[in-house]
């Protein structure tokens, strides 16, 4: 079963990095797979409640590879780590199936307080480079967090989350694969939409207006 979830995962780092040649060199060179190899025992010392040896493999784990990952956190099969450099993910986090995940993301905790104070990220989820994702709500399955997106409320499944703190655009009627397309920064701001459809709707009035002025002074002459 171990060798399965290892393979498995090398192959999705093939299927999602261009720049992955042979699953050796993903095996030996990528730092991601070192650190999902590193937390699988880490988290299984957590569990047995050897704590400190759990803790301890996490953090040689964060000194060697760059990214950091508490004991306590629970990940599915066929995590992509891309890069990983600057990447944090908290105690009570929890991360499904085939997620994909960008460097310098941040899964973490809003307070002090006791109990699930993570994200739960579902599955075929892409979380863009830079994006912190903050509180104990859920990122649904098939969503997408934009590079650079602050997220601090729940997201819906086939959703993508875009901004500071984030907005959610929904959607509808078109199937969403966003792990499989691995696209992080083509994401439409329905800010910036909303402020284009105003500007077009005061075009077309600034033309009636001036349409208007030119009939009343033909009418005057």
């Amino acid at each position: 079963m171990l060798f399965q979830n290892l393979r498995d995962t090398i192959q999705a780092y093939k299927a999602r990095d261009p720049a992955a040649r042979s699953g050796v060199e993903v095996f030996i060179l990528y730092p991601g797979v070192h650190a999902t190899i590193n937390h699988r025992l880490a988290h299984w010392l957590w569990r047995k409640r050897l704590r400190f040896l759990g803790r301890l493999v996490s953090q040689w784990s964060r000194f060697w590879t760059g990214v950091e990952i508490h004991p306590g956190a629970t990940i599915g099969r066929r995590l992509v780590i891309d890069h990983g450099m600057g990447i944090v993910i908290g105690e009570t986090a929890e991360i499904g199936d085939d997620v994909l995940i960008y460097q310098g993301v941040t899964l973490g905790g809003t307070g002090k307080h006791q109990g699930k104070r993570h994200p739960t990220i579902g599955n075929n989820v892409l979380i863009g480079a830079g994006a912190k994702v903050l509180g104990p709500f859920t990122v649904g399955d098939n969503a997408r967090v934009a590079a650079g997106a602050v997220v601090l409320e729940a997201i819906p499944s086939g959703s993508t989350a875009v901004g500071v703190p984030a907005r959610v655009v929904r959607i509808a009627d078109k199937p969403v694969d966003f792990v499989s397309d691995v696209e992080q920064i083509d994401v439409t701001d329905p800010i910036s939409a909303e402020l284009a459809a105003l500007r077009a709707e005061l075009d077309r009035i600034e033309q009636r207006c001036k349409a208007q002025k030119c009939r009343e002074e033909e009418t005057t002459r």
